[in-house]
């Protein structure tokens, strides 16, 4: 029970939201999610740390960039669910 509030409350975040919409069709460098959120580099890293430690994204390093992904699909369903997909 507890994985599951903590997956809703970091969903519970305009910025969290808009970053896993945007990676919903596919693995992005955070390089790329950083200039969709139009938010400072900084202000993105603790949204992806939040997303991450909530088992919401995984990451994966290639070189110097860090790669991420949605970790579980049905975080798309549940979103979808609520009309925002």
């Amino acid at each position: 029970m507890k994985s599951k509030v903590k997956v809703l409350k970091a969903l519970a975040d305009e910025t969290r939201l808009r970053i896993v919409l945007f990676l919903a069709d596919g693995e992005k460098c955070a390089c790329r999610v950083v200039p969709f959120t139009k938010k400072a580099q900084p202000t993105v890293s603790q949204h992806l740390r939040i997303l991450l430690e909530a088992g919401v994204l995984t990451q994966r390093r290639e070189g110097k960039n860090v790669l991420y992904r949605i970790k579980d699909r049905r975080v798309l369903k549940l979103l979808e669910l609520l009309g925002m997909r």
